[in-house]
């Protein structure tokens, strides 16, 4: 088969190379790759190419950057290629129905979640956000819907108690790369068949933001605690204390109560920094403070300043949007 592959960031990338593996075993090919426009990030807003970009330029694959296929020509070259499939992995655009036809066998995404649970843009994070214990990776049949199209494979992956954000993406990567490859060789025999999404077992992740990220002591400790780990790698949690932005990285809940305000620091030691929270208490053990790395609590409280800071009695703050 002739494929095209579509996708922007490290996750997407994952997927592209276990195919252009598989292809050079194989009589298929890989005749272009679709990515996001190039664009300036970090703090020199220097424009730097996607994860797939630099992966297909390494490969010698002809690249796309399309900002939409709004415009006649870029459907038209689309088509020129003459696929035969299009792999869309985290591409980062709602493909219009002239796009999925344009393929022989149209287009088939690599989702990371067990469609229809988590359709959208933040599968992996919500997943860990609301404590669910599994996770997973779904190969889908595109259609116009957003992940609504027929299921062709799946495969489950639990979710342990101490999994973040960043290591379930990194699972979850390794995982739709293995399954995109099995699930290339069913369609190539055409010994895969379609299961219809049950519309009413379905959820939306919605995309992360940095606002959503402000702790709010008055929720509850496990909910906090979840969000902290779905949050890690990004956007990270933060807390704010006498006017410091605080990153959160890590924390644990602590079964206990007390009648101490929200937000109010009961104890800091080696352990970690104790916060009342609703329900049971919170304890925090990794940090970052505003232009220092990410440390453990207890060493961040060698410093005198970090132990005032941190003394029994202060209280977090709500952070203003």
């Amino acid at each position: 088969m002739k494929i095209i592959f579509a996708g922007t960031p490290d996750f997407a990338a994952s997927s592209l190379q276990a195919l252009i593996t598989h292809c050079h075993n194989t009589e298929h090919q890989v005749v272009a790759v679709y990515t996001q426009p190039d664009r300036k990030a970090g703090r020199g807003k220097k424009t730097s190419m996607s994860p797939v970009k630099a992966l297909a330029l390494a490969h010698d694959i002809a690249v796309e950057q399309p900002v939409n296929f709004k415009d006649q020509n870029d459907r038209e070259n689309l088509a020129q290629y003459h696929a035969d499939l299009m792999v869309v992995v985290a591409y980062g655009l709602l493909l219009p129905q002239a796009v999925l036809d344009t393929p022989k066998l149209g287009c088939i995404n690599v989702h990371g979640s067990l469609l229809p649970r988590w359709r959208g843009a933040a599968p992996i994070q919500r997943a860990i956000e609301v404590g669910d214990t599994q996770s997973g990776i779904t190969i889908m049949q595109m259609d116009a819907g957003l992940d609504t199209g027929p299921m062709l494979l799946k495969a489950v992956i639990p979710i342990a108690d101490s999994e973040t954000g960043s290591s379930l993406h990194d699972k979850l990567a390794a995982q739709g790369a293995n399954l995109l490859v099995k699930a290339i060789d069913k369609l190539a025999n055409e010994q895969i068949s379609a299961e219809i999404q049950d519309d009413q077992l379905a959820t939306y992740a919605h995309k992360l933001s940095k606002q959503e990220a402000q702790i709010d002591w008055q929720d509850s400790a496990t909910h906090i605690e979840r969000k902290i780990r779905a949050f890690n790698s990004w956007p990270i949690c933060t807390a704010q204390i006498e006017g410091q932005i605080i990153r959160v990285w890590q924390a644990e809940v602590v079964d206990s109560i007390t009648d101490e305000a929200a937000g109010t620091i009961l104890r800091a030691d080696k352990e970690g920094i104790l916060v009342a929270c609703n329900e049971a208490l919170l304890r925090l053990t990794h940090l970052q403070m505003a232009g220092s790395k990410m440390m453990a609590v207890k060493d961040l409280l060698n410093a005198p300043a970090r132990q005032a800071l941190f003394a029994e009695g202060k209280q977090f703050e709500l952070i203003s949007s």
